[in-house]
């Protein structure tokens, strides 16, 4: 039992890695586009804002689940398999692309704009308060972003586990609900929950750090 749970252990960390690291570099560049674009960013532009916005909501608006299957082709061209631990990163950093995409944006946004107007003062250029006012200021506010981002593809790759994704959630469906075996529901269930806990305390310690 310690064996298989340890290897379901390393899958579902290996899914919830790669799918996070994916998603914070591609969903970086939209966010960064949405702020400035946005009606009080530093370069409004409504057409390409309200456009990119539309698109993030209907990416969003999409049950796991579901789009998990409906990209399947897609996955398959991506990973060479639709099943399995590679296979199933896929779904999960296209789920997470528009969800941290908002949150960076939202966290970009929320900059004070008092300092903002103090960088122009000072003859800052548009690229220098983008990297040095936004992104600077707004990092504490990522970082909690980024820990949401991961506690949520925690339960999605449970949910990529019914589906051949493998790790904590497609043991406890195979070993724990098929077989009826109640110690392995129990035991998964157990590791979740540390695992959650762990990263919400490492988030709140960092954040406090860099606040």
């Amino acid at each position: 039992m310690t064996d298989i749970i340890w290897a379901a252990s390393k899958q579902t960390l290996y899914m919830v890695f790669w799918s996070t690291l994916f998603s914070i570099i591609i969903g970086f560049l939209p966010a960064i586009i949405l702020t400035l674009t946005a009606p009080d960013g530093l370069r409004p532009n409504k057409p390409v804002y309200e456009i990119l916005s539309l698109l993030v909501n209907i990416f969003r608006s999409f049950p796991f689940i579901i789009l998990l299957v409906i990209i399947i082709p897609f996955t398959r061209m991506i990973a060479g398999k639709a099943i399995g631990t590679r296979a199933a990163v896929v779904p999960l950093t296209v789920s997470a692309i528009p969800y941290i995409a908002r949150i960076f944006e939202t966290s970009l946004r929320e900059t004070d704009p008092g300092v903002i107007e103090a960088a122009r003062s000072f003859g800052a250029s548009d690229w220098q308060i983008l990297f040095r006012v936004y992104i600077k200021e707004s990092i504490p506010r990522m970082l909690n972003g980024v820990i949401l981002l991961i506690i949520s593809l925690v339960g999605y790759s449970a949910m990529a586990g019914t589906v051949g994704g493998g790790g904590i959630g497609d043991l406890a469906i195979r070993y724990g609900y098929q077989s009826y075996k109640t110690e392995y529901l129990i035991a998964c269930s157990i590791i979740l929950i540390l695992f959650v806990q762990a990263v919400q305390m490492l988030g709140n310690w960092l954040y406090k750090k860099l606040s």
